[in-house]
């Protein structure tokens, strides 16, 4: 920690003064900080903001609500006020009843007298609140627990699935001698060059005809095996020495135990680089989960998203409050593991 405040306080000045590169230095690391982060902070904040004030513009940065008071004689609570002109400037009235720009208040101390004002005369009196109710209406109206565990349970699986499948392809590019070798590896590599959009249609014949239309393993399977998986292993496999492959195969070492023993540990770096990469792909595809998943109980987090848009009315409060909650996994697993992903893609291309 000591280190890292260090680093944030150190400056080219000498005697506690900045040099002009200092403000530079801070001046664009601000601007980034910002620019980064101030969307996120802007999405959490709207997400406790009630309909009206998401409505409202301009725009205000924190969560405002109007105050509301209990009157007697009315059965809800009633809107409260500042009237700013007339009999009653600069008291506090609750408003009980409007008809365009004409409203009737009362003084909440005496309910029973009745004053009719125009709306400009009234200033509606605000304090800043959190509405907690987006997020506990989401537990009310939808599964969301389901849908948790079906983004969950693809993203782990479709994960650790590609990481077995992508890294014996890359042990088999990057440690066999066979003919026909580098065809292969420019056939994986040619195929990044072509659109997933090209064969969603092919790809959607071949799961409806498996039997795997509206199941988590027709999301799951046909992402077995990325190009880009296969072409960062065998990039990273290519700088294990082949001398300790062949001291294990003099020690009678199958090739099954070779990669499990050996390869894997040593590309530790770059399964880890790969891994954080799919969860996140997998965590937030939505294209192919539309496409296959047709019944409610099977919606992932991201359709579920989706379901919120309406024709003609989009229910933003419970929108942005599930974005957030949606955000809060990924963004935990690319905090605690992104130390790994420079140190895994750099090492990828040296030898």
């Amino acid at each position: 920690m000591a280190r890292i405040v260090d680093m944030l306080t150190a400056t080219r000045g000498k005697g506690g003064r900045l040099h002009w590169t200092d403000w530079v230095s801070y001046g664009y690391l601000c601007f980034g900080l910002l620019l980064m982060f101030g969307p996120v902070v802007w999405l959490v904040l709207s997400s406790f903001k009630t309909p009206n004030e998401l409505d409202r513009f301009p725009p205000r940065f924190l969560p405002y609500v109007q105050e509301t008071v209990e009157v007697e004689g009315f059965d809800d609570p009633l809107l409260v006020y500042t009237a700013t002109a007339g009999e009653l400037e600069g008291q506090r009235v609750a408003l009980t009843r409007r008809a365009g720009s004409r409203a009737e208040v009362v003084v909440p101390d005496d309910p029973e007298n009745r004053i009719r004002l125009q709306m400009k005369e009234l200033e509606a009196r605000e304090r800043v609140a959190f509405t907690t109710s987006n997020y506990t209406e989401l537990f009310e109206r939808f599964t969301f627990f389901r849908y948790l565990f079906n983004s969950t349970f693809i993203t782990v699986m479709a994960t650790a699935i590609m990481l077995l499948v992508n890294s014996m392809a890359a042990f088999a590019l990057s440690k066999f001698e066979f003919r026909g070798r580098t065809t292969v590896l420019l056939l994986v590599i040619a195929t990044l060059m072509i659109p997933q959009t090209v064969v969603l249609v092919p790809l959607y014949l071949l799961v409806t005809q498996m039997g795997l239309y509206n199941s988590l393993w027709g999301v799951i399977i046909p992402g077995a095996a990325t190009p880009t998986g296969v072409f960062l292993l065998r990039q990273y496999m290519v700088t294990i020495p082949d001398e300790i492959l062949d001291a294990a195969r003099m020690d009678k070492a199958s090739e099954w135990k070779i990669y499990w023993r050996i390869i894997l540990p040593l590309s530790a770096p770059a399964i880890a680089v790969l891994a954080i990469l799919a969860i996140m792909w997998r965590w937030n595809d939505f294209l192919w989960p539309l496409i296959v998943l047709s019944e409610n109980e099977n919606f992932t987090l991201q359709i579920a998203l989706f379901s919120f848009q309406g024709e003609f009315q989009t229910d933003w409060p419970n929108l942005l409050a599930m974005t957030v909650l949606t955000l809060l996994p990924i963004s935990c697993v690319f905090m605690f593991l992104q130390k790994y992903i420079a140190t895994g893609i750099a090492s990828t291309g040296g030898k």
